[in-house]
Parts: C-alpha cells; structure tokens; sequence
C-alpha cells in the first residue's frame, strides 16, 4: 500500500490518520504571524542588578547590626569586670573610670565632679544591658 505524502502546510497525523491543525499548541497556518522569541537578556540584566543591589543591602545592614551588637558586648563586658561596690538601678547613668594601676572602676559621680580617668558614661536600662551615653 502506498502512502501519499501531504504537503507541508497541510496538518496531517498520520498516526490518527486526521487533520489536527486546530489541536497544535503553536500556529500551523502559512499566513500565520511569525513566532519570534523576546529578547529577555535586558529583563535578566536589570534583575540582576536589582538582586545584586538588594543582596549587598541586606549585607551592609547585617554588617551594621552586628558592629553594634559586637561594641554592645564590649561595653558590657567592661562594666562587668570594673570592681563597684554598689547595685546598678535600672535607668540609672553610671561613670567607669581607670586607675593608675589599670584597674577599672564604676562610679556614680560625674566625670566634671572629679579628676579620674574617665573611660565613659552608661546607662543601664530595662533589659539590665548597658548602653553608652
């Protein structure tokens, strides 16, 4: 048996042995508008960029976020090993000091009430963490 071949243009399944032109998930018809791939390399260059931008961001405020936490534990750490001889009260401003012999101090006095080496002012707040004034 042989079998005619159809012209390109005709949409023919030989297969099912029908025409199935409206069944194609693309354009089959010779008049047809061309199909033509969009450029998506600007798209992809300008996500890039916003992603890019955004990711460098979030880094400097991850950066920035930790510096603080790092000098808050600094300052904490300070004041925990000063020798004070009192209770800190919650919203309260305190004074550290360095002696001659090294030897760190917390005082309630001002550093312009008195001639000690004066390392800072901190304020002890709610969360009994120490910030700096």
């Amino acid at each position: 048996m042989t079998e005619t071949k159809k012209p390109d243009n005709v949409v023919f399944n030989t297969e099912t042995q029908k025409y199935d032109a409206a069944l194609k998930p693309y354009a089959t018809s010779v008049s047809a508008p061309v199909i033509t791939t969009t450029d998506t390399i600007a798209w992809k260059n300008r996500s890039i960029n916003k992603v890019n931008h955004k990711v460098a961001t979030k880094f400097e405020e991850l950066k920035a976020e930790y510096t603080k936490m790092i000098q808050e534990y600094e300052n904490n750490r300070l004041i925990f090993d000063a020798k004070f001889s009192f209770e800190p009260i919650i919203g309260e401003i305190y004074h550290l000091y360095k002696r001659d012999n090294e030897e760190l101090f917390l005082s309630i006095i001002a550093p312009d009430q008195c001639k000690f080496n004066s390392l800072g002012s901190f304020y002890l707040n709610a969360d009994q963490i120490w910030e700096k004034v």
